[in-house]
């Protein structure tokens, strides 16, 4: 378990609702509710970097859904959220670097807005493809670094002071994807190059 990574997050699990449902959880909802849908009802679905179950909302009904998070202060957070979900929810805390599942696990694993933030990208990406079954799908909702200018120099500029509170600006997620093995298989721009939706198979 990455303690420091933890520590931070459950600092800042007090003020995340604050932060982040008001603004970018209104403005996303769309887009989000587009990407979980492909949530299959047959489906093992493991949802990583569950926060305090913003997202839950977005989910369809009647899905098989284990969540992990790094924080234990999110999770405790997310209880209301997950008890109202019409289906069913396993919230555990874990390391995506330190998955406890078995290869070959889950048919499919969504993300959201959080591989921005995990210390070392790629392994973790490795590590949610080793828990997939051969040819399970990625799915995932990420703001990432931008190509753009001059919104690539501000991001960069801005990530050493960001990902001391938060996350990283300037990642590249569609690259770590492919260089963790997936083959990717669309990219879907949401908001210029930087909030997009990237979905990949084992």
């Amino acid at each position: 378990m990455d303690t420091a990574t933890q520590r931070k997050w459950d600092k800042a699990a007090a003020n995340f609702d604050l932060m982040s449902s008001y603004g970018p959880e209104w403005r996303w909802r769309p887009a989000k509710l587009k990407i979980f849908s492909h949530m299959k009802p047959d489906a093992k679905i493991l949802f990583m970097a569950l926060g305090t179950g913003l997202d839950i909302c977005c989910f369809p009904a009647d899905r098989d859904i284990t969540a992990i998070d790094i924080s234990p202060k999110m999770i405790a957070l997310a209880g209301k959220r997950i008890a109202a979900y019409q289906g069913s929810i396993s919230a555990q805390v874990m390391d995506v670097h330190d998955l406890e599942f078995q290869p070959d696990t889950f048919d499919q694993v969504f993300t959201s807005c959080s591989f921005c933030s995990v210390p070392r990208p790629i392994e973790g990406l490795q590590a949610l493809r080793r828990v997939l079954k051969p040819g399970g799908e990625l799915h995932m909702f990420e703001h990432t670094g931008s190509r753009l200018f001059p919104f690539s120099i501000m991001m960069k500029l801005m990530t050493p002071l960001a990902s001391r509170f938060g996350p990283e600006l300037d990642r590249d997620t569609v690259a770590n994807v492919k260089a963790a093995g997936f083959t990717v298989t669309a990219v879907n721009h949401i908001f210029i190059d930087i909030v997009k939706t990237i979905q990949a198979i084992k």
